[in-house]
């Protein structure tokens, strides 16, 4: 069973999502998150165009099928919490367009029903930030974004890239958080269309040989987390500029298990090693400062693991930055 779309309701068991606290009292604009946020039903209301919109995909069953640990599925809600507080500086509003929700085993609709949501967005001239879930996310946000250029018969170039420790590049099916990118290079293969993936923060010791083989039949562009550390910033800002300027359109994805451990905990494979939070950060920045970023999604925070609450900070800072 799936949930198409979901509004975010007001007040779950853990108390409301959207609150945060009230500075009343003091002079100037002291205004968060949670007061500018709107929900809306995406299925009757359109945002402003240009307008941030957060959806959040709450699913495990590609976590699972990869035989990963459960728990992704809370992930929006957590997210959402932690960006409640946020001072909003210059953020006038941002909506809220509620969760497609995964039931079980049913992926391959929840994230149909992700894409269907996505396209919605652009198609309004929204700029919807995507909260996840499993890295499984990725074909749905993909789809969604393709299916609004193909509607608009533009065939320029995407740059899909993924901040991660993982390629996701397995060819195994049926689909599950390990096989994104390969279902989407299928598809850019059947459609006539070029693959334009890069993968930085690649871990050697979290992806066998065969997927490094398979990254480099693709002509995958990657860089190894041992070339992502502060000192690689410059260069790998300059790469990244290298890359944009080839392509029209620039779809961002970052699984949060490219930071080191102690940063991001919740996550279903914590890294030994990782990229800092200041390099993530700033490349998160760069690319939304371009002007060519069309949708971004963040993945596989899982609460579940983060007793602290350190990574949903991290996550709702990443996804800040995305507004």
């Amino acid at each position: 069973m799936v949930t198409s779309l979901k509004p975010v309701s007001a007040t779950t068991s853990d108390g409301p999502v959207w609150q945060g606290r009230t500075d009343a009292g003091e002079r100037g604009d002291t205004r968060r998150l949670f007061n500018v946020v709107r929900e809306v039903d995406a299925h009757v209301e359109r945002p402003e165009s240009g307008a941030p919109v957060l959806l959040g995909f709450a699913c495990d069953a590609g976590v699972k099928r990869n035989q990963g640990r459960v728990g992704a599925s809370d992930g929006p809600q957590a997210i959402r919490r932690a960006l409640a507080n946020l001072p909003a500086h210059d953020i006038a509003c941002l909506y809220d367009a509620g969760d497609v929700t995964c039931e079980g085993d049913a992926l391959e609709a929840a994230q149909q029903a992700l894409a269907d949501a996505v396209r919605r967005q652009l198609d309004a001239g929204a700029k919807p930030v995507v909260l996840g879930g499993g890295h499984e996310i990725a074909w749905g946000t993909w789809q969604g974004l393709r299916a609004h250029l193909d509607a608009q018969d533009d065939r320029s170039r995407v740059l899909i890239l993924n901040l991660d420790a993982h390629f996701d590049l397995r060819t195994a099916r049926p689909g599950t958080s390990g096989t994104p990118f390969d279902q989407i290079a299928h598809a850019c293969e059947a459609a006539g269309l070029p693959f334009d993936y890069a993968c930085l923060g690649v871990s050697r010791l979290s992806n066998t040989a065969s997927l490094f083989e398979r990254a480099d039949a693709l002509n995958v562009t990657y860089v190894e987390d041992t070339e992502m550390q502060d000192r690689h910033l410059e260069a790998r800002l300059a790469q990244i500029d290298a890359l944009m300027a080839d392509v029209s359109h620039v779809y961002l994805t970052i699984d949060l298990d490219v930071l080191p451990a102690p940063v991001m905990p919740g996550v279903s494979a914590p890294a030994a090693y990782g990229v800092p939070m200041p390099v993530v950060e700033a490349i998160v920045t760069h690319v939304h400062r371009s002007g060519k970023l069309r949708v971004a999604d963040l993945a596989e925070y899982n609460p579940r693991f983060d007793a602290q609450g350190t990574g949903a900070r991290v996550a709702a800072r990443l996804a800040y930055r995305l507004l």
